[in-house]
């Protein structure tokens, strides 16, 4: 009995542990921990709590069609899986366990507790790795150590990749003779379906016409729409990638084939994969960042302002930026953030407000229904200057500018603020002249903060508190 155990990896094709386990040959039992205590520790958003289950029972239908049962384990928190896990490998009599690596540090102690437990009880432990088509810690630059730039680490990536195709290689298929087994555990929570379920299908079959649906067509255009929040010119595919409902292989496959006939969409696709992939990099060989601390350690100096109040207003989306407030809108209404968007937020949250990244990195996975630590943290702080590849602390977007460059005509802005629809494209982006006066008859706060002003707060705060680079 090979037992596989289920975790960010809720998929039956190109599953690495999973193909493993079948590969071996014998019966294979599918094991999923529910660690709800924990997923609330980790500020997991209920939309993406609700997406992960419903993929979860896809899933479980998924592996009965192949013979393999889905064994559910109450856990409450990662400190009870390894014993939990123990139990179960004795009463199946399973002596091998496979699993996909995280490397978020809670849950790569979690791993290395179960590891051990296993071994001292006389049972092999195989990792897989599958949640990134190359391995945390595998590419290094010359003096050894973990790429901190993604210009290089893309260049080495991708070398890396060209020339080991066997990186791209799908997991064995899943095909083994039915095992009968007493009873499947815990049951799956049976709530109300979350109100935004209906936006974020769940199962593989709905994973792959989405990902097919965006190389059929979007693709094409990804380099020229992306950033446009009002097009629907981006993949959408984070959820799905998030809970390894999607290969991420598949993914790098079709973008790598499309960009060397000469698409410059797929290459710009690329990237941005291989910007995911460069996050889990960094959590693992930087422990630090899951941990709420900088990258950059000696922006830990800096002097945020903790105003809850003004905090409120921008997770309300009651600033007075119509692109800002728009898209907190988008945020509660959908579970999701178009990514120009999230850079537009997060900027205005550190560096017009200078309210610490800690508190809007923790806001946005209590929403995102793709609400990924290594992706959610790496973003939050590029935009504080206190990342990778962090933008400098003296470059501040300007909310004006960027919702009149990435939504010119109002287009997003009118959707998502419906009091403001009726404004012309003079207007839309600014409602209020600049004696602060509103256009009759609409309902819309002044600018909590004059950014100039803001602006000049921030790279001072930043200027007296950093070390040179």
């Amino acid at each position: 009995m090979n037992l596989v155990w289920l975790r960010n990896d809720l998929r039956i094709s190109d599953q690495r542990a999973l193909g493993a386990a079948a590969a071996e040959g014998g019966s294979v039992l599918a094991v999923f921990c529910l660690c709800q205590r924990q997923w609330q520790r980790h500020h997991m958003a209920a939309v993406r709590r609700d997406f992960l289950l419903r993929n979860l029972e896809c899933l479980r239908l998924q592996l009965q069609a192949v013979g393999i049962p889905l064994f559910v384990l109450d856990c409450h928190d990662f400190a009870a899986v390894p014993e939990a896990l123990l139990k179960l490998a004795r009463t199946t009599g399973a002596r091998r366990l496979f699993f996909n690596e995280e490397y978020a540090i809670d849950e790569w102690r979690r791993d290395m507790a179960v590891e051990r437990c296993f071994r001292e009880n006389g049972m092999e432990v195989r990792r897989c790795c599958d949640h990134v088509v190359v391995p945390a810690g595998q590419l290094r630059s010359g003096r050894g150590e973990c790429y901190r730039v993604f210009t290089p680490f893309q260049k080495a990536w991708l070398k890396l990749v060209v020339e080991n195709p066997a990186l791209l290689a799908p997991a064995p298929i899943v095909n083994t003779q039915p095992h009968p087994f007493p009873g499947d555990g815990a049951a799956l929570p049976t709530d109300i379906p979350h109100p935004l379920a209906h936006l974020w299908p769940a199962g593989e079959a709905e994973a792959q016409r989405r990902l097919q649906a965006f190389l059929d067509g979007p693709i094409r255009r990804y380099h020229l729409d992306r950033d446009f929040p009002a097009i629907e010119g981006t993949s959408a595919l984070s959820p799905y990638l998030a809970c390894g409902v999607l290969s991420i292989r598949q993914c790098v496959s079709a973008a790598l084939e499309l960009a060397n006939g000469g698409s410059e969409g797929a290459r710009v696709w690329l990237s941005e994969l291989i910007w995911r992939e460069f996050f889990q990099h960094i959590l693992r060989a930087f422990p630090r960042v899951s941990t709420n601390r900088a990258f950059q350690e000696h922006t830990e100096t800096v002097a945020w302002r903790y105003d809850e109040g003004e905090f409120a207003a921008w997770c309300e989306g009651r600033t007075g930026y119509p692109i800002v407030d728009a898209a907190m809108a988008q945020l509660h209404s959908t579970g999701w953030m178009h990514n120009r968007l999230r850079m537009i937020c997060a900027m205005f949250l550190t560096k017009d407000l200078l309210i610490d990244w800690r508190w809007g990195e923790r806001y946005f996975m209590e929403h995102l229904v793709d609400g990924d630590l290594a992706a959610n943290n790496g973003g939050w702080q590029w935009a504080a200057s206190t990342g990778t590849d962090a933008v400098p602390y003296f470059r501040v977007f300007h909310p004006t500018t960027q919702s009149k460059r990435f939504d010119p005509h109002g287009q997003f802005i009118r959707h998502f603020l419906p009091q403001l629809a009726e404004l012309d494209e003079k207007y839309i982006h600014e409602p209020h002249d600049s004696s602060g006066l509103l256009r009759p008859n609409i309902d819309y706060p002044r600018p909590m903060v004059d950014h100039k002003v803001a602006r000049q707060r921030a790279i001072d705060a930043f200027s007296r508190n950093l070390k040179p680079r």
